[in-house]
């Protein structure tokens, strides 16, 4: 079966920087509703389209095609005291922009004495990214997955 506009595609992947180091590599398949459903890299779709199970390839992806430029505006210094006691470095929280609905993820990246740093960039925000995958698996989607614009697993919904 070939992977076109309403299939479920699964694939193994490994996503890694421009030096080789792995950035992220799921222990099992990964799977997306293919066509334009926002499931998985816009590049790696289009790179996919039209191939079968077995198909693998590698993309180079800039910034603006994945998780977008680094924003400094991004890192705020933030009273120590309007955080949890037992706060460490790495652990995240919901936040916003001023003046927008868009919700954010922060990462605490630094804890000082009376400040807490955080930071609302993705992980890989401003990096050139390497999309290694091989496809494990194409079929038909469901019409529930399509009523609902993605993938449901064995035991209902995988969200």
């Amino acid at each position: 079966m070939l992977i076109e506009k309403n299939t479920v595609v699964s694939l193994n992947y490994e996503l890694s920087d421009l030096t080789g180091k792995v950035m992220e590599k799921p222990s099992s398949p990964i799977s997306y509703l293919h066509g334009g459903y926002d499931g998985i890299f816009p590049m790696v779709e289009e790179e996919l389209q039209n191939k079968e199970m077995g198909y693998s390839c590698s993309v180079f992806m800039e910034p603006e095609n994945t998780f977008g430029e680094y924003d400094s505006q991004l890192v705020r210094v933030e009273p120590r005291d309007a955080f949890p006691d037992d706060i460490v470095v790495g652990m995240q929280f919901e936040g916003g922009e001023e003046g927008s609905d868009e919700i954010l993820i922060f990462t605490v990246t630094d804890i000082a004495e009376d400040k807490v740093v955080v930071d609302g960039n993705h992980p890989f925000a401003g990096m050139t990214l390497r999309f290694d995958c091989i496809v494990t698996e194409v079929r038909p989607a469901t019409a529930e997955e399509l009523s609902h614009g993605h993938v449901h697993g064995a035991h209902g919904h995988e969200h």
